[in-house]
């Protein structure tokens, strides 16, 4: 066991799980006030479901010895119970599933802004660890499991280069956001009504939060304290700058002013482009990938309006979008020089690594996308997805959490019975 390597690798868990509450700071800016609680509650259940489903199961799934194929584990690892000597490389066992963990768990928070003010609350608990177990699990398994020949069969049979999961989380959740998103519907009045973001002052919070805890997801994907983490960390650095910049330049070519909610939405969609490249690509790979990542998402959140699909919070142009752009960007910029071994288009490598970044996109994407709409259809079916029309329009946090974000009463009886008081339910509860 390495002691630097361990403690790197526990601090950027720390840092990645930091992540979730700051997503769920930045989404709930973006909604609307009536409906923060709940994108804020959506987000944080992942953290309880995702982390029970890991221990029981979903790390074997992912990680343990192939089942065949390279399409999923088996169960020997099922309840954690390792050796407190057992490594995985240099450090022990359950520090690099502590590690992975903290990705399964953002990978479901991040679809739960296309489905904003309007998913029943139970409904989407159900949803997360059904899709975690037959989606996220099988997912990583296929892209993040190494084993020289005998695991995943994106990352360790095929090729295709996925340092800290821009397909495995990116394009696996924006593709699962755009088929719930579809499942539950538009929200009422969208688009004739605006629905802008409440609170901006709490998205660039949240934003700033995500790029800070972004450093342990993508550095601390080298699970080591070395110099591909070094590389890793400047290259998100750097890449998520020139994406800020690229998306406010894009805005003010475009609509004639930059906006801090565009400054934020950049900055993320260079730390998404990022996350599959940070371990493949130089600095000026980097900062190339982030300038032009930001410059698509900037234009793919419009093709919601024109698609007429309502994903509330843009998971879909800035995740899906920015994960694939990132992951095939990889095909052009990478270098051997990080990667120890495939080049890029642009470094003499051809044309042929690109085209196994596109397989691994296109696979994920289209499993993530089938299997989630299957998924949001059966819960739809049986129990209801989405809450009554005239809830939504009185907002989801009154109704489904007897809570409001804002009690600006100067009368406050303190606690939480208190705030429950202070609160009228209504009657039917349905969320």
């Amino acid at each position: 066991m390495n002691t630097g390597d361990t403690a790197w690798v526990l601090a950027s868990s720390a840092l990645v799980l930091l992540m979730t509450p700051g997503l769920a700071l930045f989404y709930g800016g973006m909604t609307r006030a009536k409906s923060v609680l709940n994108m804020l509650m959506m987000c944080w259940t992942c953290i309880g479901v995702v982390s029970v489903l890991w221990v029981l199961y979903g790390y074997s799934l992912a990680f343990s010895t192939d089942a065949g194929g390279g399409l999923i584990g088996d169960l020997t690892a099922a309840g954690l119970r390792f050796d407190l000597e057992a490594l995985s490389g240099t450090i022990p066992v359950l520090a690099f599933a502590a590690f992975q963990l903290m990705f399964a768990i953002i990978t479901a928070a991040l679809i739960s802004g296309a489905v904003a003010d309007r998913a029943k609350f139970g409904a989407w608990v159900v949803f997360v660890g059904v899709w975690a177990t037959l989606v996220y699990f099988p997912v990583a398994h296929w892209v993040f499991f190494f084993d020289d020949g005998n695991g995943g069969w994106i990352g360790d049979r095929l090729g295709a280069l996925d340092f800290a999961g821009g397909t495995a989380v990116h394009v696996n959740a924006g593709a699962a956001a755009l088929a719930l998103a579809l499942v539950l519907g538009r929200r009422v009045g969208w688009p004739k009504e605006q629905m802008r973001p409440h609170n901006l002052p709490i998205v660039l919070l949240g934003a700033g939060l995500l790029w800070f805890g972004w450093f342990g997801f993508n550095a601390g994907s080298a699970v080591a304290a070395n110099g591909l983490a070094a590389t890793a960390f400047m290259d998100t650095q750097v890449a998520t700058a020139a994406a800020a910049l690229s998306w406010i330049l894009v805005e003010k070519l475009r609509n004639g002013h930059a906006t801090t909610l565009g400054l934020a939405s950049g900055a993320i969609a260079g730390l998404v482009a990022i996350t599959p490249a940070a371990g493949s690509v130089e600095p000026l790979g980097a900062i190339a990938i982030g300038a032009i990542a930001g410059a698509v998402c900037a234009y793919a959140i419009s093709l919601k309006y024109r698609l007429r699909y309502d994903d509330s919070l843009d998971v879909v142009g800035v995740h899906l979008v920015g994960g694939a752009v990132g992951a095939l960007l990889i095909g052009f910029f990478a270098t051997e020089a990080v990667t120890g071994g495939a080049n890029g288009l642009f470094y003499g490598g051809g044309l042929t690594q690109l085209g196994l970044q596109a397989v691994a996109v296109a696979a994920v994407g289209a499993y993530s996308f089938v299997l989630t709409y299957v998924i949001g259809k059966v819960i739809d079916w049986t129990m209801g997805f989405r809450i009554h029309e005239e809830d939504e329009v009185q907002g989801i946090d009154v109704v489904a959490h007897a809570e409001t974000a804002y009690d600006l009463d100067a009368a406050h009886s303190g606690g939480f019975a208190g705030a429950i008081r202070r609160v009228e339910v209504p009657k039917k509860v349905d969320a």
